[in-house]
């Protein structure tokens, strides 16, 4: 069967991409956090016969693209959920970098607008795509408010308020790493964080199930 239709990811294109593995031997930032957020992911047994039903299909999952930059949280936790489910189903994943591949990405904007990371785009095996994923899922849009707080305010006037003086540039700074460093401690450690990873795994399979009945 012929691509459906004509996009940029083209079979050739896409065994050009990098797998997990290549991506992160690839001299990328944030490494560590890479291999915790896939590490820190157990597909359960309900989940996993899901996957292997699906890519059981002669029109089910057969390969995945996963389009994102090594700064992005989204994309640090989202890369090793989609290497886990690419394990799961039984499936290959290829990451491409989305600021090398503005024509991938240009098809996978968000609210057509926004090039929001990560993205995977799930194919059957004549490349046909079944289904894609934007940024990240439903429960985590619905509890992204939790991050600010961890982090706190962190405009010029909110620091000011808390030091009780008009900080300097340098106050401002260890203020922000701070904040930084408490974003980093509670994904080690939340149990929300850890929820969006499921929480992806879910998603993914709903739909896969709903395009593909």
């Amino acid at each position: 069967m012929a691509q459906a239709t004509q996009s940029a990811i083209t079979l050739e294109r896409f065994a050009k991409g990098k797998t997990f593995q290549q991506y992160l031997d690839s001299g990328i930032r944030n490494r560590e956090l890479f291999e915790d957020n896939y590490k820190g992911l157990t597909v359960s047994e309900e989940q996993k016969k899901a996957l292997q039903e699906l890519a059981a299909r002669p029109d089910g999952p057969h390969h995945m693209v996963v389009i994102g930059e090594d700064w992005c949280p989204d994309v640090y936790r989202g890369a090793g959920v989609a290497q886990r489910i690419a394990e799961a189903a039984g499936i290959e994943m290829r990451f491409f970098e989305r600021d090398q591949n503005k024509d991938m990405i240009a098809e996978y904007l968000k609210d057509g607008e926004f090039e929001s990371i990560p993205v995977f785009v799930i194919y059957d095996k004549d490349h046909n795509e079944i289904t894609h994923f934007i940024e990240r899922p439903k429960l985590a849009n619905e509890q992204i408010h939790v991050t600010r707080d961890v982090i706190g305010d962190m405009s010029p006037a909110a620091i000011a308020q808390r030091l009780g003086h008009e900080p300097s540039e340098e106050e401002v700074a260890a203020e922000r790493a701070k904040g930084r460093d408490r974003y980093m401690q509670w994904q080690r450690e939340s149990d929300t964080w850890a929820g969006w990873r499921v929480a992806t795994v879910d998603e993914i399979i709903e739909k896969m199930r709903a395009k593909l009945g």
